[in-house]
């Protein structure tokens, strides 16, 4: 019995281990759709309401840099006390924001 428990840990550590990451699409409509919209323009109620940048827009996306995009979506973003972006550091990994930076690239137009 105690061999068999052993087994089904190991195998259950094995799988954890290997299981892939959530989909960058996934990641992206589960956490930012709600401001940053569907196409990344940030035209959402949420968007407008907190100052979401246009990521269509090739200008803006020249001036997003990937580490202070990657520490605003790790950390949060707040002006003062008010908070305009909340931190994902304990919902994603390190792997999965930077997927999420990659495709927020693809708004480009």
């Amino acid at each position: 019995m105690k061999k068999l428990l052993a087994m089904i840990a190991v195998a259950g550590v094995a799988t954890a281990l290997t299981a892939p990451a959530a989909d960058v699409k996934e990641n992206y409509a589960t956490h930012c759709t709600k401001c940053h919209g569907e196409d990344g323009k940030g035209e959402t109620k949420m968007g407008k309401k907190s100052g979401c940048k246009d990521y269509t827009d090739a200008k803006v996306q020249a001036e997003m840099k990937d580490d202070k995009a990657f520490k605003s979506i790790k950390e949060g973003m707040k002006d003062g006390d008010k908070e305009l972006m909340k931190p994902f550091a304990e919902k994603l990994s390190d792997d999965e924001i930077k997927a999420l930076i990659t495709y927020m690239k693809t708004f480009k137009k």
